[in-house]
């Protein structure tokens, strides 16, 4: 509870009052499955022990006010008729983007105040952003309908509504994993998903059963994902969808693409493009059926096709993250990848547990070495989806 302490706190030093109540939405590590699910694809992501907490209550003047404990400017205020695509900018941009769109849907979203208070770093492909964004869903909700108890709102709904607050207000044309996975995930699994038909799966993932341990690689290489190379990938997607006449590259076949280059139809560009997302999935599926049977350490060789393609075909890795997921399969990992949607960000590796210390150290090392800035290196537990605290 320190997390939701802090938040607590944090409410209480800028209104004078305690929080209403307190929300936590966890981070999260994509197993694999990268950029795939703008493409109607799989796939395969754990929430994590690290988490955005929000301590909110509501005010009586329209207004959101919000502000963070990682921030040392001042709360962000506005009227709620106020926010929105145009109007919500910068970080705050992801709080008002969710309450404009439970506005449009419905929901007698109060005025309220918002601290937000984190141990998951931003930046680092762990979906802070919608981790950001499931904890105020929460918390509107909640206060928008204090008392109501029931089975409270749905989940995929409130994913959606993060999406859509992602993609109108903040800019970013993201896909639904992230906001899925921080939303729908269970403790001790991963959630297999298929955006296209919105089916999941829970299956089981536990690291320390298996003698494992979650290691996160987070390189210090800031990504930003708005107005970012992310867009022109997904783009190319969508020309190369167009060109093979299907709906989306989930529709694909490698015979398609080699076809389609050899006729000139597709460069080789968006051929690479739309190769790491065919071979992407079929690695989802590999892994899931990998799982399935209980076959966790068995995952390396499909994690490692992953990492080449979405370094190669792909293009989103970066030398630290290279280096990152190199180093860790040197010394022991029996899987390791780059995780999130690259451009920096972080690495994940499945080692053994006596192994984890060193492997850390030999990346720090490895870091050093090459001129790099220290990376940070932590073990992640598999958690639960967001909820309510107090």
């Amino acid at each position: 509870m320190e997390l939701a302490d802090a938040a607590a706190a944090a409410f209480a030093d800028v209104t004078g009052r305690p929080p209403e109540g307190v929300w936590r939405a966890p981070g999260r590590v994509n197993l694999i499955g990268e950029h795939t699910d703008y493409n109607d694809g799989f796939v395969l992501p754990v929430a994590i022990d690290r988490s955005v907490v929000v301590a909110a209550g509501r005010r009586g003047d329209g207004v959101l006010r919000c502000w963070s404990t990682g921030d040392r400017s001042e709360p962000v205020a506005r009227p709620l008729s106020e926010v929105g695509p145009g109007t919500s900018t910068g970080w705050s941009a992801y709080v008002e983007g969710v309450a404009w769109v439970l506005l449009q849907q419905g929901v007698a979203v109060p005025g309220v105040d918002l601290a937000i208070h984190a141990d998951l770093p931003a930046g680092a492909g762990l979906s802070s952003s919608a981790a950001l964004e499931a904890a105020v869903a929460l918390a509107l909700t909640d206060l928008a309908s204090p008392g109501a108890g029931g089975a409270g709102p749905d989940r995929v709904a409130l994913a959606l509504a993060g999406q859509r607050a992602e993609t109108e207000v903040v800019g970013m044309p993201c896909g639904l994993m992230d906001q899925m996975a921080v939303l729908c995930a269970r403790a001790g699994h991963a959630l297999f998903f298929d955006t296209r038909t919105m089916e999941t799966e829970q299956v089981p993932f536990d690291p320390a059963a298996a003698g494992l341990t979650l290691l996160v690689i987070d390189t210090r290489v800031k990504h930003q994902l708005a107005g970012s190379p992310y867009a022109e990938r997904r783009r190319a997607c969508e020309r190369a969808a167009a060109a093979l006449g299907v709906p989306a590259l989930r529709d694909a076949t490698l015979d398609g693409l080699e076809t389609a280059r050899a006729a000139g139809t597709l460069d080789d560009v968006t051929f690479r493009r739309a190769r790491h997302v065919v071979t992407e999935n079929a690695r989802v599926l590999e892994v899931v059926d990998r799982l399935r049977r209980g076959q966790l350490a068995a995952i390396g060789p499909a994690l490692a096709g992953s990492h080449r393609s979405l370094r190669d075909d792909y293009e989103v890795s970066c030398p630290e993250l290279d280096l990152a997921v190199d180093t860790a399969v040197a010394t022991g990992a029996v899987a390791a990848r780059m995780t999130g949607a690259g451009f920096g960000g972080s690495a994940l590796a499945l080692v053994p547990v006596a192994a984890a210390d060193a492997a850390g150290l030999a990346v720090a090392e490895a870091f050093t070495a090459a001129g790099f800035a220290p990376p940070a290196t932590f073990p992640v537990a598999v958690a639960g989806s967001a909820a309510r605290l107090v």
